[in-house]
């Protein structure tokens, strides 16, 4: 972490979704409270944009294989098409 509690850009790539959303909810509430500096809001946004972006790829990556799985066409089941 640095000084101004972020994490390093390094780490945000290991993160997983409810980690980003977690620590981006408490990047937004940091800036809502004021009382920073300039240069800790520009980190503070900085940061928030990193997150967004780990926590809309994990997004798109589960649209993605909902996607699949959906397109996927159905097995028969053991009485689907069985002779009675």
């Amino acid at each position: 972490m640095t000084d101004d509690g972020t994490t390093t850009a390094a780490a945000t790539g290991t993160l997983g979704y409810e980690q980003a959303r977690d620590e981006l909810i408490e990047v937004v509430r940091r800036l809502e409270a004021g009382g920073t500096t300039l240069e800790e809001s520009l980190a503070l946004w900085e940061r928030g944009e990193e997150l967004a972006k780990v926590c809309r790829r994990w997004l798109e990556g589960a649209r993605a294989r909902l996607d699949a799985a959906l397109a996927r066409p159905e097995e028969p089941s053991e009485t689907d098409g069985a002779p009675d």
